[in-house]
């Protein structure tokens, strides 16, 4: 076995000189708190991190745009890559559990090179996500005064800029506070939060459809099964548009996977969560669009979805028109959803990054464990802090930066989703043909699914380049899409490299290779 040179609430630390070519040594346990989460409590945690009222009010009107009223279509048709990317992370967690998830399982499949990159293109989604859920969270909260004070003064305040970043580095700070007591105090937290912003989607969507049933609505819209129809359509760059922006609501449900090491039931119940956590979420984003678009039309005048004064923030124009006096209730429900998945999310980058110190891929520092919590805190706050200055300079370079990083993490989702399918297959390439199960979940499931995400990365990269694509914001006649989506990925090669050459031993397969034996997790 490897040299063990450090424990830490149980965890056991490989030595940066490592093992020598050819030895035995397998995946460690990394010190964090098992038997934590039941299944209910690890679907919760998925729905939170994937954060519906806040993904919804955030794409929904930057998708009309891109699709107009095929919405319903291009939100099924988004779910299939999803739902297979799915089924290979099912496989490789039950293979592999280990918190690091696309970074340990693509450095087992192609090598530490491509793993590293793996591991850079989940945090960098995760990272910008949490920027962006803190953003969000800031124009509620001042929505929610100003309803609260019977003052629409209040919610003018999230245009002062200063005050927006103090404030969005507030909801951080609260955010890593949560996560670095560990998953106990989150589990508690997101039960809550997750309940009720549920029911009060719910409730928007009956009262919509009663709204768009009444006639009392100017811009209502008659229902019909050709919004559920990809061939109309009209363009693939629209389709490639659409399916970006649909990705990234669908997406977050893999922090599931990134607790497994924490989960009770072993790995089967880490992957089960990951997808009842998609179905569920298929099922109460349908139902939301088709009362929406009911409701409001896809036009740009009034509430309809086009109207760009609605883009940004779609339930903050819709609540008051469809809720009335109730209002109130969707202001507090995407407040509490975004602050419950930036706090959810949290974990995600965190544990990655903890892996990522674990098998020296970054300095041995992100692998410290809270000894009083068995939280990854070193990571925790690294992930808070980063985040929250990656929002404070994007909230400087443009005023539209929410729709703007939405459009780039639809390029890094697919990155590094498309990463882990391919991986899946490859590393089970020597049993793909031994079951008729085999064939379909590790061959053709995970290919298809990361096909069709690696077509809308590139599709997505080649129309971002142009300012058109998105908010119109640029630098040097780059569209701000492009440079945040592909510039963070290239920034990731150059601190690879220099990474490769302070801490070589992980680059060298000394801490995880092909070969390396999966972690056992406790039944």
């Amino acid at each position: 076995m490897s040299q063990i040179i450090g424990r830490k609430n149980g965890a056991s630390l490989p030595n940066d000189g490592a093992d020598a070519a050819g030895t035995e040594h397998g995946i460690s346990g990394k010190g964090l708190k098992s038997g934590q989460l039941g299944l209910l409590a690890v679907v919760v945690l998925g729905i939170s991190s994937v954060a519906p009222a806040y993904s919804l009010t955030s794409s929904l009107g930057p998708a009309v745009g891109a699709v107009g009223v095929q919405l319903p279509a291009i939100f099924i048709v988004a779910f299939i890559p999803m739902i297979l990317v799915a089924f290979a992370y099912r496989e490789l967690n039950a293979d592999s559990p280990d918190s690091g998830t696309t970074f340990t399982w693509a450095t087992k499949a192609f090598g530490p090179f491509v793993g590293w990159m793996g591991g850079w293109g989940l945090l960098a989604a995760n990272i910008i996500v949490l920027s962006n859920l803190a953003g969000v969270a800031v124009d509620f909260f001042y929505l929610f005064l100003a309803q609260v004070f019977n003052d629409p003064g209040l919610a003018d305040l999230t245009s002062n800029k200063a005050l927006n970043i103090l404030t969005c580095l507030v909801f951080v700070a609260l955010a890593v506070w949560v996560s670095y007591r560990g998953l106990h105090a989150t589990k508690l937290v997101q039960f809550s939060m997750v309940g009720f912003q549920i029911v009060v989607l719910a409730l928007f969507i009956v009262m919509a459809l009663t709204h768009a049933a009444s006639g009392d609505s100017p811009t209502a819209i008659a229902f019909s099964w050709d919004w559920f129809n990809p061939a109309k359509i009209s363009s693939f760059d629209q389709f490639a548009a659409g399916m970006s922006l649909a990705v990234f609501v669908y997406w977050g449900w893999d922090v599931c996977l990134t607790v497994n090491e924490e989960t009770k039931g072993g790995k089967g119940t880490a992957g089960k969560a990951g997808t009842t956590t998609a179905i569920a979420v298929l099922g109460l984003y349908i139902a939301v669009i088709v009362a929406t678009m009911m409701v409001a039309g896809v036009g740009g005048d009034g509430i309809g979805l086009n109207n760009p004064d609605n883009q940004q923030n779609v339930f903050a124009a819709l609540a008051s028109p469809v809720m009335g006096p109730l209002a109130i209730l969707m202001s507090l429900a995407v407040l509490s959803g975004t602050a419950s998945s930036l706090q959810s999310t949290m974990a995600s980058p965190a544990r990655s990054l903890l892996a990522m110190g674990h098998y020296r891929a970054l300095p041995p520092r992100f692998a410290s464990v809270s000894p009083r919590f068995g939280s990854p805190g070193f990571a925790t706050i690294m992930a808070g802090a980063i985040s929250g200055g990656f929002y404070a300079i994007m909230k400087v370079v443009s005023e539209n930066v929410l729709n703007d990083t939405i459009l780039a993490l639809g390029l890094m989702i697919c990155f590094y989703y498309a990463m882990t399918a391919f991986a899946c297959t490859w590393y089970f390439r020597h049993s793909l043909f031994s079951s008729v199960r085999n064939v379909f979940m590790r061959l053709l499931f995970p290919v298809i699914g990361g096909v069709v995400l690696t077509v809308v990365f590139f599709q997505t990269a080649v129309d971002s380049w142009s300012p058109d694509f998105g908010s119109g914001s640029e630098v040097f006649g780059v569209g701000l899409v492009f440079i945040i989506g592909i510039g963070i990925l290239a920034l990731g090669v150059v601190v690879m490299l220099i990474t490769a050459r302070r801490h070589p031993g992980f680059f060298r397969g000394e801490t995880i290779r092909k070969d390396t034996p999966a972690l056992v997790v406790p039944e």
